[in-house]
């Protein structure tokens, strides 16, 4: 059906024909919630009728909610590994999908300590592909003339691995980065990037940081718009120029490509891009040179209008930073996604961070949610709980997401809190409060507590031959330097002073507590640089008795009062830190190898 772009949508006045579908498009998603969750589900389960997963509970060709919720229990990945690994292992019988597995996509760290594969199927490209098409025409609304300039991303793929039987498992960005809906996508004037393909997917990751760089240095005022998947990453981009600025400025000027560059397709695609232009180096080299570094983002790229990066979550701590780079630029968080399924959008993506609602889109998946207090608890397989339906949920509670997919994921949780803000027709919007256990974050990576504790566990164990445990501990995320890093506070309980561990000991806790952490956070580590050092900071003894004192003088029950495993109160983080008596930083990277790369 033709669609006048004259006429505005209830969401406002479309930038263009293609514009105006995808409004409308979201009009109606939104309007129909209910009616639409219903038809996904019926779809999912009419699909997937014969698949091993469903067969099991006894659904009998059934696809209405009531049997299918009385049927089928909530679960979680650990319930699933049995069938996961029968994929994983080249089983290609119709276990959750009745649609051939396609690939695995890598999701965080489980309690195990290593990433989650969780199988996808192809058609799940082009239900992402959807949501992505309707990123710009909500910005449109809001940013005018878009499609006279470029956006400068940084955006990369990282490693790959097969599995034992034949498919590649890798994140769910590198899985659309390498696809053709990324490859091969149609122009449009409103989604121009200043990186070439070939940089994006060049495995390298200085060669292609390096070259996105240098691509958004060479076309600096057609940026209207500067961007990383997450707050960090785009700071790591910052912290990249501020190492390299004079080897880009050298290449500007000669209108040469750095030989630590080796890419051939990155060499050839740079060599219709680079020329000389020593005007534009005098520029970069003035700007780069100086100490100050506030508002370099708007110094060097001063056409840019905001900024598109995730700062919800974890990624909060880095919004200070980003202002002071930026001189307080908009942030746009535009989109709410995981490995497991993408789920909605941000129709307000100018809001300010501390704003940001993402509403679903009722035909990604069938959402379901637990009430917080109730997630909290054991849940029993054999009775599942009353989950709340999406058109259901209660502005003002929180609620954890549980999600049914067409890959074959059955009463999933997902791990995120989320808060019902308020309503865009009939669709629920959510903010996003936290991951579900999660204490230490930096980027992609997410340590819960009883990782956290198990790394303590075995780097104490070198303090043992010198009588020596660690008799309480705390932790925080340290972002102010990039990349960001984990702290480690100890209070160490030394038996004999004259035998106290020495610096060498405490630099090899630092390092054997990394070697004890997910392999997300070590790939961060090795491949990808985008988390430092672990660092230890021992403090005095009696530390944490004074921080009880300061917790109960603030109101806290002296019953009930427990050590925080992770502390992010100003206050309390400056207590510890009046108190440290030396800090010890990881000596080496650890171990992280991919099992084997496609």
């Amino acid at each position: 059906m033709a669609v006048d772009s004259a006429l505005p949508s209830p969401l406002g006045a479309p930038a263009c024909d293609k514009d105006a579908k995808a409004l409308q498009f979201i009009e109606e998603m939104t309007k129909n919630v209910d009616s639409v969750q219903e038809r996904v589900l019926d779809e999912i389960l009419s699909r997937n009728a014969e698949t091993e997963y469903l067969k099991r509970f006894q659904l009998n060709g059934a696809t209405d909610r009531e049997t299918f919720k009385s049927k089928i229990p909530v679960i979680t990945y650990e319930d699933l590994q049995p069938e996961i690994q029968r994929l994983v292992n080249g089983d290609q019988s119709p276990i959750l999908s009745a649609q051939p597995i396609s690939e695995f996509l890598t999701s965080s760290g489980t309690s195990a300590g290593e990433r989650k594969l969780m199988p996808t199927i192809h058609e799940e490209l082009d239900r992402r592909q959807l949501l992505y098409s309707l990123l710009m025409p909500v910005m449109n609304l809001y940013v005018p003339g878009l499609d006279k300039g470029k956006g400068l991303y940084f955006l990369f793929v990282k490693a790959e691995t097969m599995t034992p039987g034949g498919l590649v498992a890798r994140p769910v960005l590198t899985s659309y980065y390498k696809s053709d809906h990324f490859k091969t996508r149609p122009y449009d004037p409103f989604n121009v990037y200043t990186s070439p393909n070939e940089a994006i997917l060049c495995a390298d990751s200085f060669q292609s940081m390096y070259t996105q760089m240098l691509c958004g240095l060479i076309m600096r005022e057609e940026v209207l718009r500067v961007g990383a998947v997450f707050a960090s990453g785009l700071l790591r981009a910052i912290h990249f120029l501020q190492i390299n600025w004079k080897q880009l400025a050298h290449d500007i000027t000669a209108g040469t490509l750095n030989p630590k560059v080796t890419d051939a397709s990155i060499r050839e695609c740079m060599s219709k891009i680079l020329k000389p232009n020593p005007e534009l180096a005098e520029f970069i080299t003035k700007e780069c040179s100086e100490e100050n570094w506030e508002c370099i983002i708007t110094r060097i790229w001063p056409n840019t209008k905001y900024l598109e990066v995730i700062v919800t979550g974890a990624m909060a701590q880095y919004i200070p930073t980003l202002e002071y780079y930026s001189g307080g630029l908009p942030m746009a968080c535009t989109m709410y996604a995981s490995s497991e399924c993408y789920f909605g959008l941000n129709l307000k993506p100018m809001c300010k961070p501390s704003e940001v609602s993402y509403t679903i889109m009722p035909n990604m998946a069938y959402f379901e949610f637990l009430h917080h207090e109730s997630s909290t608890s054991g849940l029993s397989r054999d009775s599942p709980p009353r989950l709340v339906d999406l058109a259901d949920v209660e502005v003002g509670k929180e609620y954890e997401l549980i999600i049914t997919t067409y890959a074959g994921l059955c009463r999933y949780r997902v791990g995120d809190i989320l808060r019902v803000t308020g309503f865009h027709n009939a669709a629920p919007q959510f903010r996003f409060i936290r991951r579900k256990n999660v204490l230490l974050s930096i980027e992609s990576d997410k340590t819960d507590e009883a990782e956290l504790q198990k790394a303590i566990q075995n780097a104490s164990a070198l303090l043992k031959e010198f009588n020596t445990s660690v008799a309480e501990y705390t932790s925080y995320a340290d972002t102010k330097q990039i990349p960001g890093h984990y702290v480690i506070y100890w209070e160490l309980l030394v038996k004999d002073s004259a035998n106290a561990p020495t610096d060498d000991v405490l630099s090899q806790c630092c390092l054997q507590m990394e070697e004890s952490l997910n392999s997300v956070y070590r790939q961060s580590r090795v491949a990808d640089n985008s988390i430092g050092p672990l660092e230890i900071r021992v403090v005095k003894n009696g530390t944490f008795e004074e921080l009880m004192d300061y917790a109960i003088s603030r109101g806290a029950s002296i019953n009930q009062y427990k050590v925080p495993r992770c502390v992010s109160f100003t206050p309390i983080m400056d207590l510890l830190d009046s108190r440290v008596v030396s800090k010890h930083f990881s000596p080496a990277l650890p171990h992280w190898t991919p099992e084997r790369r496609r």
